[in-house]
């Protein structure tokens, strides 16, 4: 799983440090025109004005996102950031995407490079849906619910102003212009408490379960002594670069925004959740019980998916992957030497101390047991490997409860900021050593490292390859690095194998229950005992799962629909060019265009096969 935040627009929420467009400042008509190219200079070409075309909307783009160039350039201006959550906001991002659209239509396609095509393909099919989350009726259905428990940017804020994180702080001016940002928090917590309010007169609101997680989230940030605090870690040890007499001021500057802007706003945050929201807030989890609800879900289906899916046809196929892997699961029942049958084995694995961590310590070995395992057998799969760097680590403890088992926060560009893969060693009895390895191909190598990492590295693609993407082809990249398990023989071990098949479970599960949730009027209780009945999760795994499937309707789908399709593409591929199928090949076909909507990858692939040889 890639961290995520959802800032204003259900359809718009984009992972972390991978969003560009979220935000905003009013864009008008201080923005230059796409520069002309004369049909007569051979050099120009159809594909120099499509990437004239692509620079340009990243430059309008970035005036209306401040979020995203924290994640990808290590600065934010106050101004912009300030503008969060805001009606100059929505107008700004609806008017880059109406100039971005029109610009389009006057590219030529065919003339286009075959790679180029592929990428007007992508651009274009985003900016259509960026359009359609933009219209006034999908707003009033999204932007007032700015964010929930599960990534909102009350979460978010302490891990991007903290040090280490994606702000740079390398200088005396890079302390002030963040310094600036803990002053402009209040504004930007004032926008989105209007949103909430918005939402509330006109009876679009969250769910109350979401609602009491957020004000738990918010006591751990008042909780948190300023001396461990994120939010005062930059002035706990300083670069080189800041001289020492300038020190004691910015520890005191910091310090003072910090008590007198950002703690009382998170009170205020958190008495207005409280009080005020909570009670009009929604009892119904399922977000078809919300007004206008249920067509929103169909939205949320297709974004996430990149697919036109019926929620019956999702629940039908989720039923049917749940009793082949549950199939699979009492083949290795019998290997590990249990007698009883398949439910009593999974209350046995939750119990049984064999298969669960006794410390942080013998988990975090585990983990590092596993990448060596898995970094062996890479040259084997895969002719790139990323330059950017992996390091895996336990979330802070602030963090870990309302986190799900792992997670991955990308590097920089450049390499020099390490990807992180996170694990949680929260309630340490409920997680397990048989998941471990399947966790690190999904998060680490060469699941979302590889993917994520590949693409931002290569400078050849437009910005919006390196740095965009969809759940479908990241998910479903990550839960097909995890079948690579079986090839480089880390499943053999009926531990490991038990773990791969659990976890492939949770995926097959998540047909079922999201669409349950959403479409079928389970209940949040109903959704959670179904999930402990049909796989070994320990009961806080099954809750957060639920709960985050309830706050992000058709997210949960892309896993394993995405994998789905690229394991039928690669089917297709080894049967069409037998011996000379090359899967380090399908792999640079599958990776080297950035993370592509589904029929775009299955017409490339389609290509690819079809290529004389």
């Amino acid at each position: 799983m890639v961290p995520v935040a959802q800032v204003g627009l259900i359809g718009m929420t984009f992972p972390l440090s991978r969003r560009r467009f979220v935000g905003g400042m009013a864009a008008s008509g201080a923005l230059t025109a796409l520069p002309a190219y004369a049909a007569s200079d051979p050099a120009s070409g159809e594909d120099a004005r499509l990437m004239a075309l692509f620079r340009e909307t990243a430059r309008r783009e970035d005036a209306v996102d401040p979020l995203g160039l924290a994640y990808r350039e290590g600065r934010v201006d106050a101004a912009p950031f300030r503008l969060l959550f805001s009606d100059a906001q929505l107008r700004a991002r609806r008017e880059v995407v109406r100039w971005t659209r029109a610009a389009l239509a006057k590219i030529d396609r065919a003339r286009l490079s075959p790679p180029r095509q592929i990428s007007y393909d992508i651009f274009s099919r985003d900016k259509r849906e960026a359009a359609m989350w933009l219209q006034p009726d999908m707003v009033a259905l999204t932007a007032v619910r700015p964010f929930t428990h599960f990534g909102g940017f009350h979460v978010e804020f302490p891990s991007l102003i903290a040090q280490g994180g994606p702000l740079r702080y390398a200088s005396e001016a890079d302390y002030a212009a963040n310094l600036e940002l803990l002053r402009a928090f209040p504004q930007v917590i004032d926008n989105a408490i209007a949103r909430f309010r918005e939402g509330m007169d006109s009876g679009v609101v969250e769910t109350a379960m979401t609602t009491r997680n957020m004000v738990a989230q918010i006591d751990g940030v008042l909780a948190e002594p300023l001396a461990t605090s994120p939010l005062a870690s930059a002035v706990r040890a300083f670069p080189d670069a800041v001289p020492e007499g300038a020190r004691q001021g910015l520890v005191n500057a910091f310090f003072g925004a910090i008590t007198r802007d950002v703690l009382p706003t998170y009170r205020r945050l958190r008495a207005f959740l409280n009080d005020e929201y909570l009670p009009a807030a929604r009892q119904q989890v399922g977000i078809s019980a919300m007004k206008g609800g249920a067509g929103l879900y169909l939205k949320a289906i297709e974004s996430q998916t990149t697919l036109r899916l019926d929620p019956d046809y999702i629940h039908r196929l989720g039923l049917s992957e749940v009793a082949r892997i549950q199939r699979g699961m009492d083949g290795v029942r019998q290997r590990l030497g249990f007698a009883g049958s398949l439910r009593e084995f999974f209350d046995e694995i939750r119990t049984n101390p064999r298969y669960h961590p006794k410390t942080k310590e013998e988990y975090a070995k585990a983990f590092a047991h596993a990448a060596s395992a898995v970094d062996a057998q890479i040259p084997r799969f895969f002719n790139k490997v990323p330059k950017t760097r992996l390091v895996i680590q336990p979330y802070p403890a602030w963090r870990e409860q309302y986190e799900a088992g792992g997670s991955y926060n990308q590097g920089s560009p450049d390499g020099r900021r390490p990807g992180v893969f996170f694990y949680n060693t929260y309630d340490l009895p409920s997680r397990f050593l048989t998941g471990v390895v399947t966790l690190y191909l999904h998060e680490g190598a060469p699941g979302h490292h590889f993917q994520i990492s590949l693409a931002q590295e290569d400078e050849s693609l437009p910005d919006f390859q390196r740095f965009g993407g969809n759940n479908a082809f990241v998910e479903g990249w990550a839960l097909y690095a995890e079948t690579l398990g079986y090839e480089m023989g880390l499943f053999e071990d009926p531990m490991n194998h038990w773990g791969t098949l659990d976890d492939e479970m949770l995926r097959a599960m998540r047909l079922v229950v999201d669409t349950g949730l959403h479409a079928k009027g389970w209940s949040r209780e109903q959704a959670i005992e179904y999930m402990l009945a049909n796989s070994g999760m320990g009961r806080s795994d099954a809750t957060a799962e639920v709960e985050r499937y309830i706050v992000w309707p058709g997210q949960a789908l892309g896993y394993k629909i995405g994998a789905l399709t690229i394991q039928k593409l690669r089917k297709q591929a080894e049967t069409a060019l037998g011996t000379r199928f090359d899967i380090r090949a399908f792999h640079d076909q599958v990776l080297e265009s950035g993370a592509l909507p589904l029929p775009i990858l299955e017409a490339k692939i389609a290509r690819w096969i079809a290529a004389p040889a």
